[in-house]
């Protein structure tokens, strides 16, 4: 590791390495496939004997260059790009788990992986308890069951700007003997890298700063490699035994440390097809390439906005781990010293409908069904994009009724507080 370039350096030259007279920039590999000279080439490919590409819906060009350039950032062995983030955060959980299995996950995570996981997934047969993350060790082991195959996590948990321990997870799971996946969306690996502290396996939606321009939806999963699938065979036939659609090919056996990617992709893209368009991939490298120059100016606005927005009276509170008074401040401190997100969850004093007036009265910034791109946006969770789950549900999901999502963009603080001053009224 000791001549891994740096990470500003990986965000513009990771991945696509151009050789001699070949394009300098990544190229579209707008093609559904790709020509082999004889059958048994292409017999090969299908056995997974040799590496190469035949059929976009498995492997493409571009997406597998940007991937690369993913995998590096983040110190991983190698990544899949989806067409999603719930793709990527469903194919991370369903690569080692089937029906009749069960994995554990902290309740205050995004409203659609919420549903993913606790309604869809248990339709498959697949259950989950949901866990307060702030819990000690010994209540969240609690919730541990022997068919158990994953704990799960977002290192800022999106709306409620919750940081996760992600050492204390770590613990948790390799004491189990599962894996930890960690959804990186919001720190990106420019502020956290996740497989530093334990971390097994990391997903993101890569519609949100990656991408960072709102172009593109997509979704990435990225293994660190250090998982030891052989050491707890048991509990993971998918990876441990013979897979009979590949002639009796044992993942860990054929591939060591790239088992759980490469099944991911043989495997899942071949039949699920949640594959990221190569044009949206292209798209998503064009923002990588200056993720590492926006992410500090998102974290400084941010900074800024959330210190206004805690010293003025009509709000009732701010949740955003770079104010001291948050109770997620030392843990940010110690997982992201440089700067976390620019998501602030906050709360105005009064009803829902003094929430609803403020955000009507925004100028600038735009109410849309987004986060963490280049814009200043703003949402109300409980009544848009939490609006299916019950009171109750909110409460777990960590989503106040009043909450107000604010993603912070990249255009001058001073006139993103100002439109805020004149939006309050």
């Amino acid at each position: 590791m000791g001549n891994r370039q740096k990470t500003e350096t990986l965000c513009v030259q990771g991945g696509w390495q151009p050789k001699k007279g070949e394009p300098r920039v990544l190229p579209i590999y707008q093609s559904t496939t790709f020509k082999y000279d004889t059958s048994e080439q292409m017999a090969r490919l299908f056995d997974l004997e040799d590496s190469g590409y035949f059929y976009t819906r498995l492997q493409n060009p571009t997406n597998d260059a940007v991937a690369a350039k993913i995998a590096a950032l983040e110190g991983g062995v190698g990544a899949m790009l989806t067409s999603s983030g719930q793709a990527a955060n469903f194919y991370a959980i369903f690569n080692i788990c089937q029906a009749g299995d069960h994995f554990v996950c902290a309740s205050a995570i995004y409203g659609g992986t919420f549903n993913l996981f606790g309604v869809t997934m248990k339709k498959l047969g697949i259950d989950v308890t949901f866990v307060d993350a702030d819990a000690s060790e010994e209540e969240i082991s609690k919730a541990f069951r022997p068919n158990t195959k994953a704990l799960f996590g977002e290192t800022i948990s999106n709306p409620s700007c919750a940081v996760l321990d992600i050492e204390k997870f770590a613990r948790i799971a390799h004491s189990h003997g599962v894996p930890l996946i960690v959804d990186n969306t919001f720190a990106t690996p420019i502020n956290c890298r996740p497989f530093e502290w334990g971390a097994d396996i990391v997903t993101h939606s890569t519609t949100k700063y990656m991408d960072g321009h709102a172009t593109a939806v997509g979704g990435v999963i990225v293994d660190s490699g250090n998982f030891d699938w052989e050491a707890h065979a048991d509990k993971f036939p998918g990876l441990t035994t013979p897979d009979e659609s590949y002639h009796g090919l044992t993942y860990t056996k054929a591939f060591g440390k790239m088992a759980y990617m490469t099944k991911a992709t043989a495997q899942l893209m071949r039949d699920l097809g949640s594959i990221q368009s190569p044009q949206n991939a292209f798209l998503l490298n064009l923002g990588l390439e200056t993720l590492h120059l926006r992410m500090p100016q998102h974290c400084k606005n941010a900074q800024a906005v959330a210190e206004y927005l805690e010293a003025d009276e009509r709000v009732a509170w701010v949740n955003y781990c770079g104010l001291k008074s948050s109770k997620y401040y030392e843990l940010a401190q110690k997982y992201m010293p440089n700067g976390s997100c620019g998501v602030i969850a906050f709360g105005l004093k009064g009803t829902r409908e003094d929430a609803i007036k403020f955000m009507d009265n925004l100028k600038m910034i735009c109410i849309v069904t987004h986060v963490a791109d280049a814009r200043t946006c703003v949402l109300h969770p409980a009544s848009h994009t939490h609006r299916q789950l019950t009171e109750e549900q909110l409460i777990e999901a960590g989503v106040a009724p009043d909450l107000i999502r604010l993603s912070v963009g990249i255009e001058h603080a001073d006139d993103i507080i100002a439109d805020i001053e004149q939006a309050l009224g």
